[in-house]
């Protein structure tokens, strides 16, 4: 996962998850690909460590897309692996969405205008949950956030409780 903040000169940063390598979701602020501004969710099948599907929230342009991103990702299911990576600008509206995020193990209220962050998540495991963060424009074009994390062990599902899982 690299995540990427804009920034007031021009210089293109790139941000991509990709999932056994290949790129599942790819952004980029002056680059050749689409800036895919504000929050982006990438829902992942651990059985097969492929994607199930992606959501964009512009928590930049759109007052109401942190309550949109909150409620998406109460609805994810307990023990579902989640990745969110910010691209351009996320922190302007997403005051709303801050108690799920942080409940989910994603401490990010303290980014500012064109930081940048990442995590991964198992739902109803914050203690899992790996999280980059670049709390400024500098900060974040100084040093992209991003991370690199291996999914293993098992998880076990019986009536929508889901156990054990690992980020190594």
């Amino acid at each position: 996962m690299l995540a990427y903040g804009a920034n007031s000169n021009g210089t293109p940063r790139n941000g991509y998850v990709k999932l056994n390598t290949f790129s599942v979701w790819q952004a980029s602020w002056h680059g050749t690909l689409r800036n895919l501004r504000g929050v982006n969710v990438v829902i992942v099948d651990p059985f097969k460590c492929s994607l199930q599907e992606t959501r964009r929230f512009d928590t930049f342009g759109e007052q109401h897309a942190a309550t949109e991103l909150r409620s998406y990702l109460q609805k994810v299911k307990r023990g579902g692996i989640v990745v969110v990576v910010t691209a351009d600008e996320p922190s302007r509206y997403l005051s709303s969405a801050l108690p799920t995020l942080t409940s989910m193990g994603a401490h990010v209220a303290d980014v500012k205008h064109r930081g940048a962050f990442g995590f991964v998540a198992q739902k109803g495991f914050p203690a899992k949950t790996v999280l980059r963060k670049a709390l400024t424009e500098t900060a974040s074009n100084d040093n992209q956030p991003h991370f690199s994390v291996a999914i293993t062990g098992a998880i076990y599902c019986r009536s929508n409780t889901c156990t054990y899982t690992k980020f190594s």
